[in-house]
């Protein structure tokens, strides 16, 4: 009896702490871990977007350039452009440029004082001021010719000086 009592108990303890072992493993393995939780979203029923339309470009409507210029005038026997004519200068670059292969003709102009010679070269220079201006704003100096007509060419009488004013001037004409 005694045998079976150091054995059993040793046995009996064994077996009672597998079997603590085992069920606390089934308790475990029995209570499943939580499963996460899934928000569901609402899901949108989104209508398939059309196609997107080709849109034609129109090409912009071309602007077409006014070469209706004015004047530029100068003062007395001087070929430098007056401060005034700048602004006239660049609504004339701003025009030719719609138009860039467009040829004009610059015609210089003088008043009569002076000698006929004189006033021939002073036109000339004149107008070879507004070819570096016009040249200087972007424009092709080959699309210009210069031409001098002195005082031959008046727009105004010669005799007061308001008319002598308006002749001191360079033209800008298309070819």
């Amino acid at each position: 009896m005694k045998l079976t009592k150091t054995i059993a108990l040793p046995v009996l303890f064994g077996l009672l702490s597998l079997s603590l072992y085992s069920c606390k493993t089934k308790k475990l393995a029995a209570k499943p871990a939580p499963a996460p939780t899934v928000r569901e979203t609402p899901i949108e029923t989104k209508q398939p977007e059309p196609a997107p339309v080709q849109k034609v470009e129109e090409p912009a409507p071309v602007e077409k350039p006014n070469f209706n210029f004015k004047n530029v005038q100068f003062e007395f026997n001087s070929d430098v452009l007056k401060t005034s004519s700048y602004s006239i200068l660049d609504k004339v670059i701003a025009e030719i440029k719609k138009e860039p292969t467009a040829k004009f003709t610059l015609n210089g102009n003088s008043s009569a004082e002076g000698s006929a010679e004189r006033n021939m070269s002073l036109s000339v220079d004149r107008a070879n001021s507004v070819k570096t201006y016009l040249v200087n704003g972007g424009l092709d100096g080959s699309n210009f010719t210069i031409n001098g007509n002195g005082e031959s060419k008046p727009i105004a009488d010669n005799k007061t000086e308001a008319g002598r004013i308006l002749n001191r001037r360079v033209e800008i004409t298309r070819n």
